[in-house]
């Protein structure tokens, strides 16, 4: 591979589902020539989409990366879902590229997943490109969609090329002063980008001012810093199923789109030991320093096991060199590098900074990992990726006996290439949970298991993590007392409880005077008490912010053990409980609902018809609300479909908790209900 940096181009493909970014991709693969004839979703023939589960679904499930060549230029195409369940696999791709591709359906106009990719890209300091696709298709506006291009994404979202010869061709506005257009005037579009370019150079627009003209050349250095600042936002037209635009986006991609060393340059942080404060590092686009690559994608394939996709920022990696993953201390020669083209991995001899590849069967490399060949770079970790947090859930246990290991190690297969996957064990429910980011996320898990894995898993809504507390001060006392022939048993234990503030847990006090309970037996008395906190008195659910002070009791020189101690210790707390007012707390949750404007009234409806509680709204961008509200958990394990329904799709919500708070009588009454049989019957 024996290229230069100037000649490498990254760009990542990214958008609502249905913008055609598969297909896209297929388009450039033709054109290009990397491929005899581009695929189709439908057929499941496409590159990006090269999973049984993909093809299956027709939709892409994760990031696929297709390197390239076209006009002497290396590029690395990245592909993404585009349904807000599988963010987990397409933000990753901004954490690799120069520019984000926002790809726009031109039926559909903006969705909410344009503007939250185009938010994010601007977050990372991407370069940004809006590709308006299916310009072929029925009843488009397209002048009226760049307009409203132009009104929620600022006026410098400017067009690059004009739709020609009603819609079967584009015609370029950046190096053609003039031309035919379907609407607009290429001569007016020409105009604005020149104008807007030399706006972030002062000679060149005393100079432009002064001639009335600029060549191209002199606009190059200009227009990667007005791509870098957001300064400009260029438009492109494409129909990938026709081809028209396809050419154009190509040299567009060569000749506008910038090369590693022109694009903002990452963020690493450097993380110090002890309490030294972290501190910045900006890699360096050099394949003269050390080397400096970080992972973005796992994949684990059935055949040939662990994948892990890295971009190189800084150095030069080279097949069998030494090199260290993440904060390990022992290093690893992987014998191969591949670049990969869908499911496709041609072997290389080396990568330089800007390039794409894959490390197969090491299986020390996690996703975020930083590939490094000095063992200094230890502390070394990529700027986090904001990524959604996982709160859909749902309860899982095989449904065969004595597969419990098997879906155990296949979970961890999934969460290991799914930053937004998790898996939590509910101790006190004996229930496994796996979360991910909605109902669409969740199902496709569970398909992968059955069909990938031959796995069946029945599945339920998992258990709120309700808890106990008390309402009023209270005291309590317990005698114990055996004697069976021998040596005997006994402990006498007084103690007062008092409830604490939300939050502050649980605190044990030992105020005995005179020795009335030896020291030794303190802890005992502790260890009983502590007993009753994980089990509860009420529902069977953990108690907590409860202060409990030990103050008096009785022992016996002889008879005194540690065991007498834990069960007077226990049964005086259980006596002081009856007589605290015990209640349930259930979990409030921070609620953040993003959805279109017009829905606000229906999402504040279904909130508060769930014990939901408004706090404000914002809005981000127009036709956009944010809705910040609080509710109780155990309320809202149908609100992801709910929301989904009241939005058609468009609505995304993110969970936090917040606190705890006494669960409404009735509610109480039903969990108290619900543990009185199951005592009875253990």
């Amino acid at each position: 591979m024996a290229h230069s940096i100037k000649r490498i181009r990254t760009l990542a493909l990214v958008g609502q589902s249905g913008a055609g970014k598969t297909s896209l991709a297929e388009a450039l693969l033709a054109k290009a020539g990397a491929i005899p004839a581009a695929g189709s979703v439908e057929r499941g023939t496409t590159v990006g989409d090269y999973t049984p589960l993909e093809k299956q679904l027709q939709h892409s499930l994760k990031l696929a990366v297709a390197s390239f060549d076209c006009q002497d230029t290396k590029i690395h195409l990245l592909d993404t879902p585009g349904y807000p369940d599988f963010l987990g696999h397409a933000l990753p791709a901004l954490a690799a590229v120069e520019t984000a591709a926002v790809v726009i359906n031109a039926q559909n106009g903006i969705e909410m997943m344009t503007g939250r990719f185009l938010q994010a890209a601007a977050k990372r300091g991407l370069d940004r490109l809006i590709v308006i696709n299916k310009i072929d298709a029925d009843n488009v506006d397209l002048e009226g969609l760049l307009e409203r291009i132009q009104e929620a994404f600022g006026k410098e979202c400017l067009p690059l090329n004009l739709p020609a010869g009603g819609r079967t061709k584009v015609s370029d506005c950046f190096f053609a002063p003039s031309g035919e257009a379907d609407f607009s005037s290429v001569e007016e579009a020409h105009q604005k980008l020149i104008d807007q370019v030399v706006e972030v150079d002062e000679k060149l627009m005393a100079a432009y001012l002064e001639k009335g003209e600029v060549s191209p050349d002199e606009l190059h250095e200009p227009l990667e810093r007005a791509l870098r600042e957001g300064h400009l936002i260029p438009v492109v037209f494409v129909s990938a199923k026709t081809g028209a635009g396809i050419g154009e986006l190509l040299d567009v991609i060569v000749k506008l789109l910038p090369n590693p060393t022109e694009g903002n340059p990452p963020s690493y942080t450097v993380t110090k030991a002890g309490n030294g404060s972290d501190s910045e590092l900006q890699p360096v686009p050099d394949p003269g320093k050390h080397v400096l690559a970080h992972v973005f994608k796992i994949e684990i394939d059935p055949y040939i096991g662990r994948l892990a996709v890295f971009r190189v920022h800084q150095g030069r990696m080279t097949a069998g060199m030494q090199l260290y993953v993440g904060e390990g201390r022992k290093p690893i020669k992987p014998g191969h590098l591949y670049l990969l083209r869908g499911k496709t991995q041609t072997e290389v001899k080396e990568a330089i900074p800007g390039d794409i590849c894959a490390i197969a069967k090491v299986d020390e490399i996690q996703f975020d990992h930083i590939l490094h060949d000095s063992a200094d770079d230890a502390h070394v970790h990529a700027k986090a990726l904001e990524l959604p947090t996982p709160v859909f859930g749902l309860a899982v246990q095989p449904k065969k006996r004595g597969d419990e290991q098997k879906v155990s190690d296949v979970l961890h297969k999934i969460l290991a290439e799914d930053p937004c996957f998790r898996i939590e064990h509910n101790s006190q429910a004996n229930e496994t949970v796996m979360r991910g980011l909605g109902e669409m996320h969740l199902r496709t898990v569970l398909e992968k298991m059955s069909s990938q894995y031959k796995i069946e898993l029945d599945t339920r809504p998992p258990s709120i993590a309700y808890r106990e507390t008390i309402a009023a001060r209270a005291e309590g006392h317990s005698r114990h007392k055996k004697q069976t022939g021998g040596a005997g048993q006994f402990g006498e234990v007084y103690l007062k409880i008092e409830p604490l503030p939300r939050g502050k847990g649980f605190e044990f006090v030992d105020s005995v005077k005179g020795g009335a309970i030896p020291n030794q037996f303190i802890p005992s008395v502790e260890k009983g008490v502590r007993a009753v906190l994980d089990h509860g008195f009420l529902a069977g659910y953990p108690l907590q912010d409860v202060r409990v002070t030990v103050y008096d009791g009785k022992s016996h020189p002889v008879d005194s053990k540690d065991v007498a101690f834990v069960s007077a210790g226990r049964k005086a707390f259980l006596d002081a409980l009856a007589k605290a007012r015990p209640i349930v707390l259930e979990p409030i949750v921070n609620v953040e609902i993003t959805a279109p404007e017009e829905r606000m009234g229906d999402i504040a409806g279904e909130l508060s018809g769930h014990r939901g509680h408004i706090k404000g709204s914002d809005a981000p961008r127009p036709g956009l609300v944010q809705i910040k509200a609080t509710a109780p958990l155990s309320e809202l394990e149908h609100f992801p479909a709910r929301l989904k329904s009241l939005t058609a799709g468009h609505g995304t919500y993110n969970l936090e908790f917040s606190h705890y708070e006494q669960a409404p009588p009735q509610l109480q009454q039903k969990l108290v209900a619900a543990h009185k049989p199951a005592v009875a019957e253990e």
